[in-house]
């Protein structure tokens, strides 16, 4: 039989939370200061995740400048997403960015402060003015935060990765999580977390591409499962796009301000100059401005990726000046010495639907970070993915903690038997994963048209029934795993492609080939469900 074990937790706890990057450290930190017993679990190592994703030179973060910024911020969030974020998630977070800065620094974690934060380089991906700007070094905040845990009394859970929700029925029949199924990698065991309050904050969905600028078990396998639940998913076709290096060096970030100073292989417009100084003002890919032309030409390039050439002046801009010293420690050359680009995966800006208050609309269960939307839209100011993973994993933990606390529990389950999985396990797993990395690499990057999303889903749909065929009874914890993961990314899957084949029109993150331009009509967020998936 599957061995099925409690943790170090005595296998309860009153917020369980599922994640530990920005995100999940700050919920779980939050929880622990509102008198919650919380356990952190994590698929990795405590302060894992895309947060501590190594190909890039740091972590942007902003604010406002100031409270009377609060109001231009949160409109300006609005205005970015073109009309599919929400008005008052992006009030929340405007509202709660400088708070989030004030708290990571009375903990003593260093943020790095501009020398010249005038430059124009400093203003935000997307926005029309500068903000309060920070780097936020990932040593600084393992140091502070580890600290912090420890101090609260959270309990580490490593190397657990989740594979389901446990859900219990109050006495009026109400669904309510009540904990989580979690695979030990280190034992090879199930075990089962009984918890009054459930965060998820497991991050985004770059794994399911081929290249990603995430780490690689970055899945959005905790989407499916919340959709699984009851949860619901809001805009998740759109899905930032980043040039990335293909050489010397893979999977790094390219800086896209040196657009500004570059010439690309393939793009010889008359304003090509034009159109790179534009670029040079975000990271990722946009279909609404006109610069878009530059990532066309560089997906036309191909596999191996678009050369790119540079013509620097005598000083270079210091948000550059940090790229170009990281990038010749790092790798022992400068980018001038020549590099090669190409789209990849990287951060979503939408997810599992939230509140205000980091709710799910499921009982019990909460979700903060990369996982969730609703407060960004088509677009994303840049700095606002670290702003929204403290402003939003302080509120999931404060409110997870405050459900804990009530007295709307329902009874305890008698066995253990209800939250495990089907003892059935696929050796087809592993190669179900490449092939559906292959299909969203090839279908649902920069370049989406209905013909090319529809060959997706029917590409998903034989996968999925392949894999299906080939269950059979198995015990051990390991296939058991895999199974599952490949099962819920594959549903992750489908609901990215079907909002892609939904939404025909162009906006933001979302390019259609075959709707290039912006439809008015289509100003509106995309909800799904469950139902909406199948």
């Amino acid at each position: 039989m599957t061995r099925v074990v409690t943790n170090g937790t005595n296998g309860r706890c009153d917020v369980l939370v599922v994640g530990a990057g920005i995100a999940g450290t700050q919920a779980a930190l939050a929880a622990a200061q509102s008198g919650a017993r919380v356990a952190l679990a994590s698929a990795g190592g405590t302060f894992s995740g895309s947060s501590f994703f190594a190909g890039t030179w740091g972590l942007g973060l902003i604010a406002p400048d100031g409270e009377n910024d609060v109001d231009d911020l949160a409109d300006a969030i609005c205005e970015v997403g073109r009309g599919v974020a929400d008005p008052a998630l992006a009030r929340v977070l405007a509202a709660g960015a400088g708070p989030a800065v004030a708290r990571l620094q009375a903990l003593g974690c260093e943020l790095q402060e501009a020398g010249n934060a005038g430059e124009r380089d400093f203003i935000p991906c997307f926005d029309r003015k500068h903000r309060s700007w920070h780097g936020l070094g990932r040593e600084p905040y393992r140091a502070a935060m580890g600290a912090a845990l420890a101090a609260a009394g959270v309990a580490l859970l490593p190397h657990r990765e989740l594979l389901d929700l446990v859900s219990n029925s109050s006495q009026d029949g109400e669904k309510c999580v009540a904990g989580a199924v979690l695979y030990d990698s280190d034992s090879n065991e199930l075990q089962v977390v009984r918890a009054k309050a459930v965060v998820l904050a497991t991050g985004g969905v770059g794994g399911l591409y081929s290249r990603t600028l995430t780490m690689p078990d970055v899945l959005g396998t905790a989407q499916a499962v919340a959709l699984r639940h009851g949860a619901r998913l809001v805009n998740p076709e759109f899905i930032q796009i980043m040039p990335g290096l293909t050489a010397p060096v893979t999977d790094v970030v390219f800086n896209e301000r040196t657009f500004r100073y570059a010439s690309v292989e393939g793009f010889d417009a008359p304003d090509a100059a034009t159109l790179l100084d534009e670029r040079g003002g975000h990271g990722p890919f946009t279909a609404s401005l006109a610069d878009r032309a530059v990532d066309l030409a560089v997906v036309a390039a191909g596999d191996a990726g678009a050369q790119v050439g540079y013509h620097l002046p005598e000083r270079l801009p210091e948000f550059m000046q940090t790229y170009f010293d990281w990038f010749r420690a790092s790798f022992g050359r400068a980018p001038p010495d020549g590099v090669r680009i190409a789209p990849y995966a990287h951060a979503p800006n939408g997810g599992i639907r939230i509140d205000a208050a980091a709710a799910t609309g499921v009982s019990g269960l909460y979700a903060c970070g990369e996982c969730t939307g609703g407060m960004h839209g088509a677009d994303r100011i840049g700095g606002l993915s670290s702003a929204n993973g403290l402003v939003f994993g302080n509120i999931a933990g404060t409110s997870a903690a405050a459900w804990a606390s009530g007295t709307h529990h329902t009874p305890e389950p008698t066995g253990e038997k209800d939250a495990l999985l089907p003892c059935l396990a696929s050796r087809e797993a592993a190669g179900a994963l490449a092939r559906l990395r292959g299909l969203m690499q090839e279908r649902c990057m920069v370049v989406r048209s209905e013909e090319g999303l529809l060959a997706c889903l029917a590409g998903l749909h034989e996968l999925e029934e392949r894999f299906q065929g080939a269950l059979e009874p198995c015990e051990d914890a390991c296939q058991l795993a895999e199974t599952r993961r490949a099962q819920d990314a594959l549903l992750t899957a489908r609901a990215l492609a079907t909002a892609m084949l939904a939404r025909r029109e162009s906006r933001g993150a979302h390019f259609r080939a075959d709707a290039p331009d912006e439809d008015p009509a289509q100003a509106r967020p995309t909800i799904m469900g469950l139902a909406d998936v199948l």
